[in-house]
């Protein structure tokens, strides 16, 4: 599976988007986005979701953690899914 740093990078691409465009819809300085891309930090948790709201995945599959992009909906989820 990928990482964070390839998954956001790849995302951005598909849609064509420049660092400083992801900078700017992040609300971040260009060189905190590069940071994402060159695995030298991480989004706060609300950054993110902004990203998975943006992309349309998953955080797991954003985070690398599935190659399911998909985001589940709640009536989608099982009921063992939930309780945990």
């Amino acid at each position: 599976m990928s990482s964070f740093p390839e998954r956001v990078r790849a995302l951005r691409k598909e849609r064509k988007l420049t660092q400083w465009n992801m900078a700017t819809i992040c609300g971040v300085q260009l060189r905190a986005y590069q940071a994402y891309e060159y695995n030298q930090s991480y989004p706060d948790v609300p950054g993110l979701l902004r990203l998975a709201d943006f992309f349309d995945v998953s955080l797991d599959y954003l985070m690398g953690r599935s190659d399911v992009r998909e985001v589940q909906k709640p009536s989608e989820l099982s009921e063992k899914e939930c309780k945990s």
